[in-house]
């Protein structure tokens, strides 16, 4: 998928089609995420800023890149994705960070398709993989990532430095 092209589709009845998000999406994508935060019990944690999506995905230096999914016009879901590199495989890749599809357009299979699409956007790159991390409580997402075919990594666990423990990390 290119900036310029979009992707449509019929699931369940509906027409859905996909695309890149633009920084006029900025404000979309930071409702979904909070959507999203809410959805985990975890608004608290979503301090991100319109702004902040404006400046780190449209930016000068992009740090991310979206794919929306619209149903008649509306925009129903994204998923969210950066570059990533595996040092053992020497191959590039795409780290999915955020996947959310609203309430009202459960049942498409859209998760499905979103993922889809990133895995295509990243073949079309040249990539090799995807990669991702799902909250521990999230056992539904859990079996979702499974069934699309991801696999659970017993080998590795994800730690994290933020806020005083990164400063503290960077000798400050």
């Amino acid at each position: 998928m290119t900036s310029s092209s979009d992707t449509t589709c019929d699931t369940n009845g509906a027409s859905v089609s996909f695309r890149l998000a633009k920084r006029e999406d900025a404000a979309l994508i930071h409702q979904m995420v909070a959507d999203l935060a809410n959805y985990l019990d975890e608004a608290g944690k979503h301090t991100a800023s319109v702004a902040d999506y404006e400046i780190h995905g449209f930016g000068d230096r992009p740090r991310f890149e979206a794919i929306i999914a619209e149903v008649a016009g509306d925009a129903v879901g994204m998923c969210l994705f950066f570059d990533s590199f595996s040092t053992w495989a020497g191959k590039p890749g795409l780290y999915v960070q955020d996947l959310y599809v609203s309430p009202k357009a459960r049942g498409l299979k859209l998760g499905r398709l979103l993922l889809e699409q990133v895995a295509q956007h990243g073949l079309a790159k040249g990539y090799a993989y995807v990669r991702l991390s799902v909250d521990a409580n999230n056992v539904n997402a859990q079996g979702f990532y499974e069934a699309c075919g991801l696999e659970w990594s017993d080998t590795e666990r994800l730690y994290v430095a933020r806020g005083d423990a990164f400063a503290v990390l960077a000798g400050n």
